[in-house]
């Protein structure tokens, strides 16, 4: 089984296993987590949730982009739309149960991942966390809710995270309001034991300590004065000529044009609407069209099937994507917005 879902002492814990995949969430553990939330929210015996997962290299690096590429790439878009409608629907009762959630986020953390943890009450980080949202390199966008997050961190860092899937140690998550708390990993186990046995989410905050700062802390200051512009054209237009402009510019060109055009539109969609269900609801109406009108197959298949980083995407450059086609793939479906 690739997920273990139990009670334990005080608390009702879930631990991905599929570490040679990087804990990557399928569709069954989406259902799994999901049904073990709903026979927890009510029972006295589980005084909190604890989220974690087996392996040093990931808590979870996303979704199963393996099942999108094989369902989507033979024409069938309702496989992925269906894992996606039902994801979201998680990710919003996760930011919204009643009862303190922990998630200890070792490795990469990213995409699904986030998904599943950092909506959560107690978002714990350590020495080897890596956060990101890095779906513009594969065709999608920041999504699982991922815009909300991005949108409530500090300035325009938002924006600067979601299009170009900067990497964030456990200082930076921090700062940018993915994490709450940084303690050292060797620490985890016997965090757990003490929640097993109190159920007592004060244990959390007691071992934190204050990372270093990292290097988001010293980028603020560009981040803000260069992210402001009415869309990424103006944006990459604006960037200064140095290194890190360059590197920007860099990592922007990288992914998908139509999908770093569309992330910038989201972040600012999220900022304004400040509600959980509302960003799932948008993100949903770019990721269900991501197949069939979009670039995700063609992304996977240079990222993760053939590995030749080489993706011929719809539209050459950034600048190619019209204002109108950005509204096009971001507006209601045929079938109406999901219900979350």
């Amino acid at each position: 089984m690739s997920i273990r879902i139990r009670k334990i002492g005080r608390i009702g814990q879930i631990t991905l296993q599929r570490p040679e995949a990087l804990n990557a969430v399928t569709y069954e553990m989406v259902l799994a987590i999901e049904a073990a939330l709903d026979g927890w929210r009510d029972d006295d015996e589980v005084a909190c949730v604890l989220i974690d997962a087996e392996g040093h290299k990931a808590f979870s690096a996303g979704g199963d982009l393996q099942f999108m590429y094989d369902t989507a790439s033979k024409g069938d878009f309702d496989a992925g739309r269906t894992f996606w409608r039902d994801e979201y629907r998680l990710n919003a009762k996760i930011a919204a149960y009643p009862k303190p959630y922990v998630a200890l986020c070792q490795g990469f953390t990213m995409g699904g991942g986030v998904g599943v943890s950092l909506h959560g009450s107690h978002r714990v980080v350590g020495e080897s966390s890596k956060i990101a949202m890095p779906e513009c390199a594969v065709g999608l966008v920041p999504d699982v809710g991922g815009t909300l997050l991005l949108a409530r961190a500090p300035g325009r860092l938002g924006e600067y995270l979601g299009v170009t899937g900067y990497r964030m140690n456990a200082s930076d998550a921090i700062l940018a309001g993915f994490a709450d708390y940084f303690i050292p990993e060797a620490e985890w186990p016997g965090l757990t034991e003490a929640l097993i046995e109190t159920g007592d989410v004060s244990v959390v905050q007691s071992m934190a300590l204050d990372p270093a700062d990292g290097p988001l802390m010293g980028l603020r200051a560009q981040v803000d004065a260069h992210f402001y512009g009415a869309g990424l054209s103006d944006i990459l237009a604006g960037l200064p000529d140095n290194d890190w402009g360059a590197a920007t510019a860099k990592s922007i060109r990288a992914g998908s044009p139509l999908s770093t055009n569309c992330t910038i539109e989201l972040v600012r969609r999220a900022r304004a609407g400040d509600d959980i269900r509302t960003a799932l609801q948008q993100e949903y109406r770019f990721t269900s069209r991501s197949a069939s009108e979009g670039d995700f197959v063609e992304g996977i298949r240079a990222a993760i099937i053939d590995k030749d980083r080489n993706p011929r995407w719809r539209h050459t450059r950034v600048e190619d994507v019209t204002i109108e086609t950005v509204a096009a793939m971001l507006s209601e479906p045929a079938g109406g917005d999901i219900d979350i």
